[in-house]
């Protein structure tokens, strides 16, 4: 047989083409096996979390709600025109006071997490874009923190209809967190001291509060649920729908995201 004609004497062109088709299709089919993980790891993570939910008891799992205040869910607060839509479409009002309900009824701690700014905060020298906002609207004004001279009916203020839930002696308030997380805060101070280890998560904004809790939360060990609609965040024209955004984020992180509903459920 010639050698023009032997299979097995192919050219040094023809084997580096035939060894980079092989090394092209090799990386193809890594590529689309690590999709396939990432996806069935997704899925199969999901479907764990929906076969072992968190087990809520008063003994171990407190409620935590962060900035149940005016600014952020009244109609008439300094950032409806942000929120408003968000917390309308999720009832985020209604589904916390249920949440609220349900704690009490059944002997659950409640924390609350609030946002204060006090005159002598307006001397930072530097503040994020949505914190320019919240100094620019006043968002949280307090006249000082040894005097709740005008908090009442301020923006600062809780809801009216939340005031019986967070003023009846028992639900904590913690001191205020001063940019987004409970880092600057005695939150999870207040829970080891009462030996919680596992959270019902809400209030505002889900995109900047309540996720950075959530993070820090995370970070310290707790065992955290997200109430998914009893949240909700701002919508921008230019940054985004906040929402969304922290939707996402809850997905990967928190060990579960749930309803109004499923978390009143599992609050034995």
């Amino acid at each position: 047989m010639s050698e023009s004609n032997c299979p097995l004497n192919h050219s040094h062109e023809d084997q580096a083409a035939s060894r980079r088709a092989v090394l092209l299709g090799g990386v193809a089919a890594a590529g689309a096996a690590a999709l396939t993980t990432v996806s069935d790891t997704a899925i199969a993570a999901d479907s764990d979390a929906a076969k072992q939910p968190l087990d809520f008891r008063k003994t171990d799992t407190a409620v935590v709600f962060i900035d149940p205040q005016n600014d952020v869910l009244s109609e008439k607060g300094a950032n409806w025109g942000a929120v408003g839509a968000s917390v309308t479409a999720n009832r985020t009002v209604e589904n916390m006071e249920l949440i609220f309900k349900a704690a009490k009824l059944r002997g659950y701690h409640v924390f609350i997490s609030p946002h204060y700014f006090f005159p002598t905060d307006g001397g930072w020298k530097f503040n994020d874009p949505l914190e320019k906002e919240e100094f620019k609207s006043q968002s949280f004004a307090r006249r000082g923190p040894l005097t709740l001279e005008g908090f009442a009916g301020s923006g600062a203020d809780w809801l009216d209809r939340f005031k019986p839930y967070i003023e009846d002696g028992k639900t904590v308030i913690v001191s205020p967190h001063k940019v987004w997380g409970p880092q600057t805060n005695d939150l999870v101070l207040q829970l080891r001291k009462r030996g919680i280890g596992k959270i019902i998560l809400g209030g505002m904004l889900a995109n900047m509060c309540v996720e950075s809790h959530l993070r820090e939360l995370l970070e310290q060990g707790f065992e955290v649920a997200v109430v998914k609609d009893a949240t909700a965040g701002p919508r921008h024209p230019e940054w985004g729908d906040g929402y969304q955004a922290a939707m996402i984020n809850y997905r990967f992180l928190a060990h579960a995201v749930l309803s109004t509903e499923e978390a009143v459920e599992r609050m034995r």
